[in-house]
């Protein structure tokens, strides 16, 4: 069955095509130091997670939460079981950590295999939490700004299984039932991948409400009301319900799809997909500089009346009577709707031609990310191509390096210029199907970080683009725009690649500034571009320059690791085994 394909559409208003670099600013960043009273409850690998998503997930945890209901409050959990919070009001004045929740046993204490524990701000007045022993308890909070002493209360505590971090939760409330959806992420060991690390990756979305009956006056208790089980082989990048319960949106380097509905296998209906004989590319396809042309193998004794056909600007979709699209997906480059047309050939395939809206290039493919086509190239178009790439073709290591253009040389490439070699995916399952419903290949977009902007919305994500790093927000609502691009911070794509001991990335919710941190003390601050106030000269191009990006440093006087890091509009808060530091961004 063709995957519903579609793409990132980049706002090109939100790029900076005039921007030149980040400039050094040595103004110092206030920053403030909270002494802990405990460490916190961090957990370090054993010998037997030592596989790169066991890194990935457990070793690179962010072990603070920030409360995008409540601006300036954070939270983490500290080695004697306790639940701590932070509110700034005041830089100067930055009270102790109040305790809000405490655990029947310490995390770190326990026998067994263990995780760290973990936290979800499910709503404004609940939270989702786990001691990484494979409890989760779910917790009322109150509205935790206005009553940041009142301790928090679990209403619902449960074993689900193996140990497990909380990666999203949620709350909603329909007919008078009150429902939390959290997403798991676990690290299994699987003795069927002999190939690989012997290690697979699930993700359990949990569904929990209050809709068991209980008497008129009393409070109704909360149960576990249905288990969803996704299987993929690498730790996702991100991993958020959509509000409402009404899907799942994943990005991973190797996709995900769901295996188990409340323990049972989930079986493929027979009607979902169509057969059609002989294995091999469903279509073939040719091309010239005005037009491309589609042979769609078809089932026999198909007729015109079976076929279903929908064109549109940047769209296509070929199916055949009640069964799955044959194809459906973006087209590589917009089409003339009323210039194509279909026709069947020899009752055995549909031929396609698709008119280009613009004459001359090339396109690699015909539906974004579908590999089930075969190209086939007429000799003049292979001649061509022999010319073009004859230069790259030599008995010689390196012919002549003073030619126009010369054989590409990998050993001048930079560590920034590199790509992961497997491609990354985004999709979006449908809460009811457990289908996808879109899927994006993320190609060279590398994923950078997420970050919570509204929290009424999925939290947003970040991808390098060229050497830019953009900013989505999940719409699952927009038909159109699933994903849209709401913020651009300029060049950050190329200057993250370069900070080796990178460990952490976010932004502030409201674009001003992105940040880095590093493994141990430094932290790195991109502002967005703003005006200077004295006059500035671009020499080299002679030109006067109205505006400038400044990067700050900050270097923390601890020796310890960086164990979290949050972003608010204001503020950067770090947090270290001992030590929880406040940096004043903006004022």
């Amino acid at each position: 069955m063709a995957l519903p394909n579609c793409s990132l559409k980049v706002n090109r208003e939100l790029l900076d095509t005039s921007f030149e670099s980040y400039r050094l600013s040595l103004d110092s960043i206030p920053t403030y130091n909270v002494e802990l009273d405990a460490a916190v409850a961090e957990v370090k690998l054993k010998d037997s997670q030592y596989t790169l998503d066991h890194v990935r997930a457990f070793g690179m945890y962010n072990y603070l939460h920030i409360d995008p209901w409540y601006e300036d409050s954070v939270y983490f959990v500290d080695s004697k079981g306790r639940v701590l919070n932070l509110t700034v009001t005041l830089d100067t004045a930055l009270g102790k950590p109040r305790e809000m929740f405490h655990f029947e046993s310490d995390p770190i204490s326990c026998e067994g295999e263990q995780l760290c524990a973990s936290l979800s701000l499910t709503s404004a007045t609940w939270a989702a939490l786990s001691d990484g022993t494979g409890k989760l308890t779910l917790l009322r909070t109150s509205k935790r700004g206005e009553s940041s002493h009142i301790k928090w209360e679990p209403m619902f505590s449960e074993r689900l299984g193996e140990p497990f971090i909380i990666v999203h939760s949620l709350a909603h409330v329909r007919s008078h039932v009150h429902t939390i959806e959290v997403l798991l992420l676990r690290v299994q060991k699987d003795p069927a991948d002999t190939k690989g690390s012997g290690f697979s990756i699930s993700l359990e979305w949990i569904t929990v409400d209050n809709s068991a009956g209980q008497g008129e006056n009393e409070e109704r208790k909360y149960g576990v009301r249905k288990r969803r089980m996704m299987k993929g082989k690498s730790v996702p990048h991100y991993a958020a319900v959509e509000p409402q319960g009404k899907g799942i949106v994943v990005a991973s380097e190797k996709p995900f799809a769901f295996t188990e509905v409340d323990g049972l296998p989930l079986e493929e209906p027979l009607v979902e997909d169509m057969e059609v004989e002989n294995p091999g590319p469903i279509y073939f396809w040719q091309q010239t500089e005005e037009d491309v042309t589609l042979n769609v193998r078809l089932p026999e004794a198909t007729t015109k009346d079976d076929i279903r056909f929908k064109l549109t600007v940047d769209c296509l979709r070929v199916g055949v009577g009640d069964h799955a699209p044959l194809l459906d997906g973006q087209l590589f480059a917009p089409v003339d709707p009323e210039a194509s047309t279909w026709t069947i050939k020899d009752d055995k395939s549909l031929e396609v031609s698709l008119q280009k809206r613009s004459k001359g290039p090339l396109w690699s493919e015909v539906i974004l990310g579908d590999r089930r086509g075969e190209y086939l190239m007429s000799d003049e178009q292979k001649s061509q191509l022999q010319q073009r790439l004859s230069y790259l073709t030599s008995e010689d290591l390196n012919p002549n390096p003073e030619k126009d253009k010369p054989p590409c040389n990998a050993q001048e490439l930079e560590d920034c210029d590199m790509f992961p070699e497997d491609s990354s995916t985004l999709m979006r399952f449908d809460g009811a199907t457990l289908k996808p419903s879109h899927v994006v290949s993320l190609g060279s977009n590398q994923f950078l970080f997420s970050v919570h902007i509204d929290p009424s919305e999925m939290p947003a994500f970040c991808l390098r683009h060229d050497v830019d790093a953009l900013l989505w927000q999940p719409r699952p609502n927009q038909d159109n725009d699933v994903w849209e691009h709401i913020s651009t911070f300029n060049a950050l794509g190329y200057v993250q690649a370069s900070k080796r001991d990178k460990k952490f990335a976010t932004c502030a919710p409201n674009f001003s500034y992105a940040a880095l941190c590093e493994c141990l003390r430094r932290v790195f601050i991109y502002r967005q571009p703003s005006p200077v106030d004295t006059v500035l000269f671009n020499r080299k191009e002679g030109r006067q320059v109205g505006q400038v990006a400044k990067q700050q440093v900050a270097n923390l006087d601890t020796n310890d690791p960086v164990l979290g890091f949050r972003a608010t509009n204001e503020r950067l808060f770090v947090l270290t085994a001992n030590n929880l530091f406040v940096l004043k961004v903006n004022n």
